[in-house]
């Protein structure tokens, strides 16, 4: 098997599994994209696969296992604040909020276990999990490639890229979660 190849194999098997380090991994298969040993798409299509893989997995295990699929994910007042607010989005939102979701961390898991705990059909949730899947995958992957087109060296592209996603996500954290804060107390309160 090629290098290429192994490394496609990584990426897919990395994406999953749920709380791998997916972004990681795709910005480092973007920076070997930027070098010329594999097409740019082919990384996007191979990740978008592995996250809709996963996607299909949790929502399978909601669909099985109802609200007690989220258990873990509701560890704290916070946590289980969170899961009510993705609900409730999922409820009027619907398919716009799951491939947001997709942006936030473990929002990808937690949105497909809602879905399935939920009922949503298949046919409703595949087409927006693929489509999320696919926009999340475009952005670490095309992070690593800038960073290997401007940088020569690959640990150096790696943490120039690195870099980058971090000053991209934090901010944006941010400011979703100060959206959201009164949002999520507001359902803390009505949980507890």
């Amino acid at each position: 098997m090629s290098t290429t190849a192994a490394s496609l194999v990584v990426l897919f098997l990395v994406a999953v599994v749920p709380l791998a380090p997916t972004e990681a991994v795709l910005i480092g298969a973007g920076v070997l994209a930027a070098s010329g040993e594999v097409p740019l798409y082919l990384v996007v299509l191979v990740a978008a696969a592995g996250c809709l893989a996963s996607d299909m997995i949790n929502f399978t295990a909601g669909r099985r296992m109802g609200m007690k699929a989220l258990d873990k994910v509701n560890k704290n007042a916070k946590a289980r604040a969170m899961v009510v607010w993705t609900a409730d989005q999922l409820a009027s939102k619907g398919e716009t909020i799951l491939i947001a979701a997709r942006f936030l961390p473990a929002g990808g898991i937690v949105g497909a276990l809602l879905a399935g705990a939920l009922k949503w059909p298949a046919r409703r949730f595949v087409p927006v999990a693929a489509a999320g899947s696919a926009l999340w995958s475009v952005y670490p992957a095309t992070v690593g490639y800038i960073g290997g087109q401007i940088v020569d060296e690959a640990w150096l592209a790696m943490l120039l890229s690195f870099g980058v996603a971090t000053l991209i996500s934090i901010p944006v954290g941010m400011a979703i979660r100060a959206r959201n804060a009164s949002r999520t107390l507001s359902y803390a309160e009505a949980s507890s």
